[in-house]
């Protein structure tokens, strides 16, 4: 029986075309276990192939399907005999076998479509790194899964001990299922009560609707943090896109960022944002295109509060002053700081559904983008995405091999040629920095930049 598609997960795939694929990536790079090298590792995937009958996590069993019974809407099918020789790859990079081999390879894997007859995800083994670990480029439908959702598929899959030798292939079901918890006993008092206080919540919500607007705008007219944004400059970015796309990632010690966070009295999150706020004024004076308003950035934050208890969605997103225009770095820091506290304090006032809803209001117009193509005329709602996906925090492992590093690869849309998103993993925090190449000619430089921004922001606080 089909399962009902949600809107939002439709959206992906309505607004899919050969110009704009609709899936996120990862590389992930592995250190061998001693004595090991890559046709080991291989041979433990040939064999994982071999004996799996196709068997798959259930996300990714489902097919993309909509047919005469579902009115011509997506829904979800399971697939139970799944092709694994279509979706499992191998590939080997040439000769070098640098980083920059591996980067364009992913590139090129990352800006083909899934095939839609089939479940939407991809996986390749690519062998001939030349320092001797291998790598994985796996790919996902943005459909079947967001970022956050991947990366919990990923540390799913591996194991904390380095010692572990059964450790199930990445697409394998790992572990019995979990019971499910016994449901509690039906009375009609308690469907009643259940049934009053859901309508009243639901009154409350709407009703508290119309004022969480009003100051969602008014916030924007003021050009203060928040969901909404009316100020985003337009830039080369904010243009419409090819299928072509470009990715180049580094990485850093998490502990860097932490000091600067605590030395400047600041987050993580807001070090991640000064670094690409540097990094982008840099790339844009060279191509001598600096806008003169400050760049504003959409960012996806997780919103604790005291209701996080009882409440379980606290994501929503903001929109980032970055400071862009402002030619010290200090500035541009404070700058980060102040917008992102703003919109915080925004939503500590707001109930979960209305944080989804100021959310949607202010993202509505890529959704828009996705589906009708960019309107050049008029702004821009924000000039990139940037993301922190937050990661495993200790080390990850499979059959031996060392997880050492997750770049991530997103999703450029028409009107944002450009994303950064940045992840951690036992301490080393990645940057993928994924753009179209039209949009964004020089990408391969951004890493760099956004090196030398971290050492500026060190030399800044005093270490």
């Amino acid at each position: 029986m089909p399962l009902p598609m949600s809107p939002l997960d439709s959206m992906f795939l309505l607004g899919e075309s050969r110009e704009h694929p609709m899936h996120v990536g990862c590389v992930e790079i592995f250190q061998l276990p001693e004595g090991a090298d890559t046709y080991d590792m291989r041979a433990m995937l040939d064999r994982a192939l071999a004996d799996g009958d196709g068997i798959v996590t259930p996300r990714l069993a489902k097919r993309a399907h909509r047919s005469f019974s579902t009115l011509g809407q997506w829904s979800w099918e399971t697939v139970d005999d799944i092709d694994l020789g279509h979706h499992i790859r191998h590939d080997a990079l040439p000769a070098p076998g640098g980083e920059a081999e591996l980067m364009a390879l992913c590139s090129r894997l990352h800006g083909s479509l899934l095939d839609r007859s089939r479940p939407l995800w991809e996986m390749h083994l690519i062998e001939g790194l030349s320092d001797g670990r291998f790598a994985v480029y796996t790919k996902i439908h943005h459909a079947v899964a967001d970022g956050v959702t991947a990366m919990k598929m990923l540390r799913n899959a591996f194991s904390e001990n380095s010692e572990d030798r059964d450790v199930p292939a990445p697409w394998q079901p790992r572990g019995p299922r979990r019971q499910r918890t016994p449901s509690k006993a039906f009375s009609l008092s308690g469907l009643a009560g259940s049934t009053f206080r859901a309508a009243r919540d639901t009154v409350g919500e709407v009703a508290g609707l119309v004022p969480a607007l009003a100051g969602t705008v008014s916030r924007a007219f003021r050009d203060q943090g928040g969901p909404l944004a009316l100020s985003a400059p337009k830039t080369p970015f904010n243009v419409p896109i090819t299928g072509a796309c470009q990715f180049a990632a580094q990485s850093w010690p998490l502990e860097r960022l932490r000091l600067v966070a605590k030395l400047s009295d600041t987050a993580i999150n807001d070090v991640v944002l000064a670094m690409s706020s540097g990094a982008l004024r840099s790339y844009l004076e060279d191509q001598n295109a600096l806008p003169a308003e400050p760049l504003i950035a959409m960012v996806p934050v997780s919103l604790k509060s005291q209701r996080e208890a009882s409440n379980g969605n606290n994501i929503g997103v903001l929109m980032c002053n970055l400071g862009t225009h402002l030619p010290d770095l200090a500035d541009r820091l404070d700058t980060i700081r102040t917008s992102m506290r703003e919109g915080k304090e925004a939503y500590e006032t707001l109930s979960a559904t209305q944080i989804l809803a100021m959310s949607a209001l202010g993202a509505a117009p890529i959704g828009a983008s996705m589906l009708f193509g960019h309107n050049s005329r008029v702004r821009p709602p924000f000039n990139l995405i940037i993301s922190n996906v937050p990661g495993p925090s200790s080390p990850l492992y499979w059959n031996g091999a060392r997880l050492d590093a997750i770049y991530p690869l997103s999703v450029p849309v028409d009107g944002q040629g450009l994303n950064i998103t940045c992840t951690s993993n036992d301490d080393i925090i990645s940057f993928g920095v994924t753009g179209c190449r039209s949009a964004v000619p020089d990408l391969k430089s951004i890493p760099a930049r956004l090196g030398h921004e971290l050492r500026a922001l060190e030399r800044a606080v005093g270490i």
